[in-house]
């Protein structure tokens, strides 16, 4: 599935009815220090976590980091597990903090 920008990330997460997950592959000392309020998983333990997201396998996951690099190692892991509307935050946070300042 193509991949999404942060622009297109903050009108989604503006519109008032949401179907779909927000997943944050980052670690939690970087989760702690900026965040979205995206579900937290880090890639390392994601292999271990699927269950937690089998409700989401036929429904859009959009999976950020700190840059994108992570998020698109999580998306072609889940594509691979069957998971079929996965999408990566381009630029990641950092991008999210040049364009609309560090989350509060």
């Amino acid at each position: 599935m193509q991949d999404i920008t942060t622009e297109q990330l903050k009108e989604k997460l503006e519109q008032a009815e949401r179907d779909f997950l927000f997943l944050d592959v980052r670690e939690p000392w970087e989760y702690e220090e900026s965040n979205l309020k995206a579900k937290l998983i880090p890639l390392g333990d994601l292999p271990g976590k699927l269950n937690e997201l089998e409700e989401y396998k036929e429904k859009e996951i959009l999976i950020h980091c700190r840059s994108g690099a992570r998020s698109g190692q999580a998306k072609e892991f889940l594509s691979m597990m069957g998971f079929t509307q996965v999408r990566n935050v381009l630029g990641g946070i950092m991008r999210w903090e040049e364009l609309y300042g560090k989350p509060s």
